[in-house]
């Protein structure tokens, strides 16, 4: 039994889709989280800018004291190097494999599609995985740098004639294209599921990676001995790089009924 908790960053907010579903897989578990919302968002950055950031923010779970690292976001998880994860005193993941690897199991046509930020669509991680699953499929991937700060702005209500257009723009040629599986490859896009599922259509697989990647963190804890034996009770703490008062506009909209629980600024440029 191990009775620390579970490390879970992002570029932002959007990683509390990730631990939505950790309470809910886990809820025994305490959770430390740090949204970097002074930066964010990460997928429009260079790679060793997105490393620097990665690195400072694995540098500040690991002072908590974490037994375990998610990187609920899919530009980290899209370029973090594997062989520096390995090196790292506690285990870690990403959200890239467990979303390639559900996708490739329901979709049928083996036509997939795969949307991200600038950076996730540019390192190529989710075509590399989904190739290796299934070599023989046709992934259509689509940069959807908008929907970040349409996410972290709070314009997810459905019906939003921004948020709409910009869908409209970003996902005409998928949707074209006749994938039956969308891999909504960042871990904001999820809160914009409806608007993105009424227009791909209801026959089209919508892959949310904070949930896979959950279900495969969850899976993982009692075979390494890593669970803290508790079925009820976790805890979450929240950080946040810019100040708590946006995380407290949309903690309930990213949480729904988890939300609660202690939010604390700190200048992660120092960790």
């Amino acid at each position: 039994m191990d009775k620390r908790p579970i490390g879970v960053f992002d570029s932002g907010l959007g990683g509390l889709t990730a631990v939505r579903q950790l309470r809910r897989l886990l809820p025994g578990e305490d959770i430390v989280y740090f949204g970097d919302t002074g930066r964010v968002p990460y997928g429009s950055r260079g790679r060793s800018t997105i490393l620097q950031y990665a690195r400072q923010d694995i540098r500040f779970l690991l002072s908590r004291d974490v037994k375990f690292i998610m990187a609920a976001c899919g530009t980290v998880s899209s370029t973090y190097p594997d062989e520096e994860a390995a090196q790292l005193p506690v285990p870690y993941a990403g959200v890239v494999d467990a979303a390639a690897r559900a996708a490739a199991k329901v979709t049928k046509n083996r036509r997939l599609g795969v949307i991200g930020t600038a950076a996730t669509i540019r390192s190529g991680s989710y075509v590399a995985r989904l190739h290796k699953l299934l070599p023989d499929a046709e992934i259509i991937a689509r940069a959807c740098p908008l929907f970040v700060p349409l996410v972290e702005n709070g314009f997810v209500d459905d019906g939003n004639r921004v948020t709409k257009l910009v869908i409209e723009q970003y996902l005409t040629e998928v949707r074209d294209a006749g994938v039956d599986t969308l891999i909504l490859g960042c871990t904001h896009y999820p809160l914009l599921k409806k608007m993105i599922g009424d227009f791909v259509g209801e026959e089209v697989r919508l892959i949310d990676p904070g949930k896979e990647a959950a279900i495969a963190l969850a899976s993982r804890l009692t075979p390494m001995g890593l669970e803290n034996g508790r079925t009820q009770g976790g805890t979450v703490h929240y950080y946040v790089s810019d100040t708590p008062d946006t995380f407290a506009e949309l903690e309930t909209l990213f949480l729904g009924q988890y939300a609660g629980g202690p939010v604390q600024q700190i200048a992660i440029e120092n960790c």
